[in-house]
């Protein structure tokens, strides 16, 4: 099995993709402590990881909330190897959108769910490896909305600034800690069936522009298991020499037109 004997981290593990991931890192040997902001997600996801996985309740955006969860990690399962960073969403409702509507309220929301809570988690994370002197590896969510604009329908500027800025701040870190053998990369999605996806998934004319947006496999909205073999991969000894890199499966978003 490829994650034998891991211990994972995931934070926003409990919905979604970072769930799907969870499941996937199971079936791979792992043992894993997912994180979520809901009480009821944490105790659904805890009883769908069977006894391989621990889920515990708390704000990504805290300070304490990745401590705790990989010092939860370290004394459970008796280690960490990897922590895979998915919390994030968007910011629309609190005023995220094209600039000339973005407010500030909408601007600050998006940035702490988004990068906020991503390099608390990352810090922790590096602080972890570097006491066990084990190295490790992090992954981080990224989008193809920080690399490929989408304007008829996701114009959320500040959503696609932050995802932008996962990318830099990523690579920042993979070169930084590289020595260390502590590696950092980035996976990026496009649309996937998710909760933050509701809005997008429930509108018959943003599903057919997505149809042609991402063509692969018939034309059609992402899953979150879409993901879970690339995640697999950076969790996992076969990515032992590779960090800094942006890794983007997203139905071939990045390369095709859509037709509004």
């Amino acid at each position: 099995m490829w994650l034998d004997s891991k211990k994972i981290v995931i934070i926003g593990g409990t919905t979604g993709i970072g769930l799907s991931a969870a499941l996937a890192f199971v079936r791979e040997g792992a043992q894993v402590v997912v994180v979520g902001r809901n009480a009821e997600s944490c105790a659904t996801a805890e009883q769908q990881l069977d006894g391989n996985g621990l889920a515990m309740s708390g704000d990504a955006a805290d300070s304490q909330t990745a401590p705790k969860a990989i010092a939860l990690c370290q004394q459970i399962f008796g280690g960490f190897d990897g922590l895979y960073h998915v919390a994030g969403g968007s910011g629309r409702r609190f005023g995220d959108g094209p600039l000339h509507e973005l407010t500030l309220d909408g601007w600050n929301y998006t940035i702490n769910l988004n990068l906020t809570s991503l390099m608390l988690s990352n810090q922790a994370a590096v602080r972890a490896f570097q006491a066990q002197q084990s190295g490790g590896t992090i992954l981080n969510m990224g989008s193809v909305l920080g690399s490929s604009p989408s304007p008829a329908f996701f114009a959320t500027h500040a959503y696609a600034a932050v995802k932008s800025a996962v990318i830099g701040f990523t690579k920042s870190i993979a070169a930084y800690y590289a020595r260390e053998n502590i590696r950092a990369n980035v996976l990026a999605p496009a649309l996937v069936e998710t909760p933050m996806a509701q809005r997008a998934a429930k509108d018959d004319t943003i599903m057919a522009f997505t149809k042609t947006k991402q063509p692969l496999d018939g034309g059609r909205i992402g899953q979150p298991s879409d993901l879970d073999g690339a995640a697999v991969y950076f969790m996992s000894d076969y990515s032992a020499f590779t960090t800094g890199q942006l890794l983007t499966v997203d139905g071939g978003w990045s390369v095709s037109e859509g037709q509004l």
